[in-house]
């Protein structure tokens, strides 16, 4: 029987109990919510591709507390390194090669020698990891394909009365609301893999190079290298239209800027809040069977990252 508990001292302990049990928790991040595995069990991690109905094919990604816990399982090089120093504890992932000795399990690597890692600013994971005093492995807490969830109520509905997920920590709706930024090296080239929380042009301003986007569909549909590079993701289950300005009479509009009336993802235009309200708005209007179309969203800032998710969606 799956339960949603407020966090606090007791349920933070509970979790890493299970997890030391070979369970999964659903727990917050600053991005979306997450489906949490002790990343040193082999059968913990299974769990996690089973009830996501996740190809084995495409990797986890690993909490670790610091950058120096990240740097006992990945081989970090300079490049990589200072931008996790600057952006950590944040929403960035870095794809870097996993070190040999590491007890993380293979099944998370997807086949590959790389290791996906981040360190969240979450707070409660945070407490998490250092209590279990391993990584977690953690891809987002829904069934493959479908909506991230930014609630614990989204989780639950996705997973309920699953004997393998007990435990849904509540921390309230998440602060950013889509996934984490991935970034590699290629050729000693910053790639970026998925558009995310973290901007491109933030990142270039912290290296003062030009970073080589690899998110477009045509490479996706060849690459396991990093989450969230499959062609179609990010999905409601009703009908979606993007870019639109005149809906339909059986579709909800959802706005975004001050000429549309509500829901709109943000009224004054602001990215970052849009973002935030994203998979929000997807999920309540999906919940009601509404056919949903979404007003164009500038392909700027956070944007870019808005429009990846939304595009996968309608594929």
């Amino acid at each position: 029987m799956t339960k949603i508990k407020k966090i606090n001292n007791k349920t933070i302990n509970e979790a890493v109990e299970l997890l030391r049990k070979g369970k999964l928790i659903g727990f917050p991040t600053e991005t979306v919510y997450g489906l949490g595995a002790d990343a040193t069990n082999h059968k913990a991690i299974l769990k996690i591709y089973k009830n996501k109905q996740r190809p084995k094919s495409n990797p986890l990604i690993v909490h670790t507390e610091t950058i120096e816990q990240a740097c006992l399982i990945g081989v970090f090089n300079s490049k990589i390194e200072k931008i996790a120093k600057d952006i950590w504890p944040g929403p960035l992932t870095v794809i870097v090669k996993k070190r040999e000795n590491s007890n993380i399990r293979k099944e998370l690597c997807a086949g590959n020698d790389t290791i996906a890692i981040r360190v969240s600013s979450n707070k409660t994971i945070l407490a998490i990891i250092k209590k279990l005093g391993n990584p977690i492995a953690a891809p987002s807490a829904n069934k493959s394909g479908m909506l991230s969830p930014t609630s614990a109520a989204h989780v639950e509905k996705q997973f309920k009365n699953n004997t393998d997920i007990p435990l849904i920590l509540d921390g309230g709706k998440t602060k950013i609301g889509v996934e984490s930024t991935v970034i590699g090296m290629k050729n000693n080239n910053i790639i970026i893999y998925r558009h995310g929380g973290i901007t491109k042009e933030r990142l270039e301003k912290k290296v003062n190079e030009k970073i080589i986007d690899l998110t477009h569909a045509e490479f996706s549909e060849k690459s396991n290298m990093s989450p969230g590079m499959l062609k179609k993701h990010y999905s409601p289950t009703v009908p979606l239209r993007i870019n639109i300005t005149n809906p339909r009479s059986d579709e909800i509009l959802i706005g975004f800027g001050e000429k549309y009336e509500e829901p709109n993802l943000s009224k004054s235009g602001d990215l970052d809040e849009a973002a935030a309200n994203l998979f929000y708005f997807l999920e309540k209007y999906e919940a009601k069977g509404n056919k949903i179309a979404i007003a164009p969203i500038p392909n700027i800032g956070i944007g870019v990252a808005i429009n990846d998710r939304l595009n996968r969606a309608i594929q």
